[in-house]
């Protein structure tokens, strides 16, 4: 059985007081861990400071980003291995503002998973297609592309801990979700290039999730969907009462 997990991408937003006391007010209003995953990703800065507030709840802390060193001379960069030793479970990679405004391409992103995972790190990797290939009719199909790049020489255990989310980048941060159907469309592309790549019990292990302009109004049916074993949610997880109506959703 795989367990849903709702997480929410602050992106640069939120003081580290601002943070804690976020953590403060959902820590002992969250579902239990067995029933749902819930995970917050916060600015580097914040991240310590989060985890301590955290203890002792369901909350799971991740990074937005990480590189594929440990260390070296990569100023402004953030090591895996110095995540995973500061109590970090998760981080999000290949996000599509790190691909559009930092130039990531599908062969650094392999990179940073296959770092993350050597350093015990669960990586959320996201993938999406455009609005121009979109509007040409050709749908959610690129999707395709950037897993087959993106989980290259990765192996049958290493894929397992591996968390995919589906985000259409015209979803993002414009208010304009996918609706229910084309949401579970591309969670289950998805989930075949997984079965392609690795075989139907391996893809039945691996969570997928959806992100872009999630809601409380749509939550429910996003969760309700085959294919969607969860939530990547941007916006609305700035808000502690907006964030708490998610996962009791």
């Amino acid at each position: 059985m795989r367990v849903p997990i709702i997480a929410g991408n602050w992106k640069m937003n939120k003081t580290v007081a601002e943070s804690v006391e976020f953590v403060k007010k959902i820590r002992e209003q969250l579902p239990p861990a067995n029933q749902l995953e819930t995970a917050l990703a916060g600015p580097t800065l914040s991240l310590v400071s989060m985890r301590e507030a955290a203890d002792g709840s369901p909350l799971k802390i991740a990074a937005e980003n990480c590189y594929y060193k440990n260390e070296g001379a990569y100023t402004g960069e953030t090591s895996p291995y110095a995540l995973y030793q500061a109590g970090i479970h998760h981080v999000i990679l290949g996000h599509s503002e790190r691909r559009k405004y930092f130039h990531e391409t599908d062969e650094i992103i392999n990179k940073k998973i296959k770092a993350a995972l050597t350093d015990h790190l669960c990586p959320i990797v996201c993938c999406d297609d455009t609005m121009g290939r979109r509007t040409a009719g050709k749908k959610v199909h690129w999707v395709v592309n950037q897993i087959l790049s993106d989980a290259k020489g990765l192996s049958s255990d290493e894929i397992r801990h591996v968390t995919i989310a589906y985000e259409p980048s015209w979803a993002i941060g414009t208010g304009q979700s996918a609706d229910p159907d084309e949401a579970e469309e591309g969670c289950y592309l998805i989930r075949q290039t997984i079965a392609y790549m690795y075989g139907k019990e391996v893809a039945g292990d691996v969570r997928v999730l959806y992100g872009g302009s999630v809601t409380t109004s749509n939550i429910n049916a996003l969760m309700a969907s085959r294919d969607i074993d969860g939530v990547l949610v941007g916006g609305a997880s700035l808000d502690p009462e907006t964030f708490l109506r998610l996962v009791n959703h």
